[in-house]
């Protein structure tokens, strides 16, 4: 089969012929229908975050049809819709026990330590297949098993509340999620932050109050908007350090800034006016659990989040195409989210 691959960390993606992945004992064969290119994806590329061995499938938002089996997989028949979770883990250690397997010895994420689904199949664990409702189209499943997951995660990290405020600084593909649920919680105000018009536009439509980060400082916006008090969480998911700092700059006492946005740039906080004299905290999340992605896919399901506005693009599966979007991904400039449809 033919499968776009990053060959050499700091060089575009190729296509390289691959054989058809066999599945194991307790493996489904996914037949892949949609695969979300992630900004993450882009910092593979890059190098920013190490991959695993080279050459490299990526991809890791992917939705599809069961194809087939291994013998002792029970719950799921070919023929299904399923969406699959990235993180490929033991399921036996301390760490899956508690339900914390994004820190497994052995866990390897798809698309960054295993072949992914930028490809037309990919084999997986049987417990990484959920099953996609047929509500939900492939392409908006596929992100919901990144961008809005890891977005449900960081909220679920800053413990947001009924009746609080919430800051989302960056609202592409992770922040349109964010915005959404950060409603769900029950946060009475929530402001979208960032410089994209058509991006503070549709954040808007789903209920946000939008905050021009080009045209006012967010800080001061997000201050005067709330009556000085700033906001009790405040999600960063652009991974700058001018935007981390925002986020923990708009706090109100006691507040929360998750930091989510991958990056190698320094964080520096005037320690006792940032964070000690409010007792602001600051937090990281990372990933998120297969134990949240039934409640994502049902709030999906229900329409209680909207992932469908979010997919702005389609590409085929061919390197040039996905390439481009990872050029404009790394310049600001590729729209809210794409999806390869093979």
């Amino acid at each position: 089969m033919k499968a776009v691959r990053l060959a050499r960390v700091g060089a575009p993606l190729v296509e390289q012929e691959i054989p058809v992945p066999v599945p194991g004992h307790e493996d489904v064969l996914v037949r892949v229908r949609a695969a979300g290119i992630c900004h993450s994806d882009a910092h593979y590329r890059a190098g920013t975050s190490p991959v695993r061995t080279l050459p490299l499938t990526l991809g890791h938002e992917v939705a599809g049809i069961v194809e087939a089996v291994g013998p002792g997989v029970k719950g799921l028949a070919v023929g299904e819709r399923v969406c699959l979770h990235y993180n490929v883990t033991c399921g036996d250690c301390t760490w899956c026990a508690s339900g914390n397997e994004q820190f497994c010895a052995s866990g390897l994420m798809i698309g960054h330590h295993r072949d992914g689904g930028y490809a037309p199949y990919i084999a997986v664990p049987a417990r990484n297949a959920l099953s996609l409702p047929a509500e939900i189209p492939f392409p908006a499943g596929a992100t919901l098993m990144c961008a809005s997951a890891t977005a449900f995660h960081a909220l679920r990290k800053a413990r947001l509340a009924a009746g609080e405020t919430a800051a989302i600084i960056g609202v592409g593909g992770l922040g349109m999620s964010a915005v959404q649920l950060a409603r769900a919680f029950g946060a009475m105000t929530v402001f979208a932050v960032d410089v994209r018009d058509e991006c503070l536009a549709l954040a808007a439509r789903y209920g946000a109050v939008p905050v021009n980060a080009r045209a006012v400082d967010p800080v001061d916006e997000v201050r005067k908007l709330t009556g000085g008090r700033g906001v009790d969480v405040a999600v960063e998911l652009i991974g700058k350090s001018l935007t981390m700092h925002q986020a923990v700059r708009c706090l109100s006492p006691l507040g929360r800034a998750v930091l989510v946005g991958i990056t190698k740039e320094p964080l520096t906080l005037d320690t006792y006016r940032e964070v000690l004299g409010g007792e602001a905290q600051v937090i990281g999340s990372n990933d998120h659990l297969l134990s949240e992605l039934p409640t994502v896919i049902e709030m999906a399901r229900r329409g209680i989040l909207d992932t469908t506005q979010v997919v702005t693009r389609t590409v085929p599966l061919e390197a040039a195409a996905i390439n481009a979007v990872l050029d404009g991904l790394e310049k600001g400039a590729a729209g809210i989210r794409t999806v390869i449809v093979p």
